[in-house]
């Protein structure tokens, strides 16, 4: 559960993202695409060389999601329904993939933020990428 000092460090963090955001998503994809391989078998029609157009395009729209989460913090179930829907009854992604694109953007964030991304600030991001990670996978129970 996150606390009240988890949400305000998220929100502060999440300040320095802005700016950043089609960097940061495509940079998360490049690492999950090369750390874990097989999660390039949900992009069969993307071109997956570095910094490329659909790599940079999906990875804005992946920063604009946790963008809403962050704003709806409080409700991240309704405000992630309907990507939720998507994931899992058109695009059939296999939920561990949250998790895993979850842990790669922790690292883009650690490397860009440097001395800013504390172990409180990671504390903070992890509870809150795995419960974004635990909404996006509801559908599938």
């Amino acid at each position: 559960m996150l606390t009240a000092d988890d949400k305000k460090l998220i929100q502060q963090t999440w300040e320095k993202v802005v700016g950043h955001q089609e960097a940061f998503g495509a940079e998360a994809l490049e690492r999950l695409f090369i750390t874990y391989p097989s999660t390039k078998t949900y992009f069969p029609h993307f071109d997956l060389s570095h910094g490329s157009d659909q790599i940079r395009g999906h990875g804005k729209k992946v920063v604009a999601a946790l963008t809403n989460a962050v704003k709806n913090v409080d409700n991240l179930s309704q405000a992630l329904s309907e990507l939720s829907n998507l994931h899992a009854y058109n695009l059939r992604v296999d939920p561990v993939n949250f998790k895993l694109l979850s842990q790669c953007f922790q690292v883009v964030l650690a490397v860009h933020l440097e001395k800013d991304y504390t172990p409180e600030v990671h504390a903070a991001f992890d509870k809150f990428l795995s419960a974004v990670a635990a909404v996006l996978a509801e559908k599938y129970r």
